[in-house]
């Protein structure tokens, strides 16, 4: 019994329940919010799309021979109506060719902007050249941003891709950024 006494007159034990206390009614705050519906939420800038653009390599490798690269890209999304979730591939295609398909978050800023977070893989197609995105297939991140230009078919993208352990040589992080215009379908 004295042991309890000591436990719940400690001051360390008191600030923990105080601390945890609050974190309790912040979460059920943030909940309630989250929770209670709203009129008016924007809507995803629905459609999918083709589109082709440029991508610029950021970084080298570590290793003499893998320096950065500049290329074309040709990105393509498929979006899923009911779902915040979009199929991406995109195709950066110069002296070398990498291919990035990715599974997207899509979160709609407004009624023509969806920002996105991917996750993927980089695959370069010719072993051992360096692409924008290293020379070695990884794994791979992709955030970005989607606009659809009012009363038209066009989309404006942009994302950057970090691929992880890119480098054959130098085993570094590989990124790089791509634009460019779409066309909804």
């Amino acid at each position: 019994m004295n042991l309890l006494k000591r436990v719940v007159a400690n001051r360390q034990t008191t600030q923990f329940w105080r601390g945890g206390s609050m974190l309790l009614g912040g979460a059920a705050l943030a909940a309630s919010i989250m929770l209670t519906p709203s009129s008016a939420t924007a809507q995803a800038a629905y459609g999918s799309y083709v589109g082709a653009g440029i991508a610029v390599g950021l970084t080298d490798g570590d290793a003499g021979g893998e320096p950065q690269r500049t290329s074309g890209v040709i990105a393509a999304r498929y979006k899923f109506l009911k779902l915040p979730v979009s199929i991406r591939t995109q195709a950066l295609i110069g002296k070398r060719t990498t291919l990035v398909p990715t599974i997207s978050y899509d979160l709609p800023i407004n009624w023509r902007t969806d920002a996105y977070l991917g996750v993927g893989a980089a695959v370069p197609l010719d072993d051992d050249r360096t692409t924008p995105l290293g020379n070695k297939t990884s794994f791979a991140i992709q955030p970005g941003i989607d606009y659809v230009l009012p009363n038209s078919q066009a989309v404006i993208f942009g994302n950057a891709v970090i691929a992880f352990d890119a480098y054959r040589k130098g085993g570094n992080t590989a990124a790089s950024i791509q634009a460019g215009v779409g066309l909804r379908f």
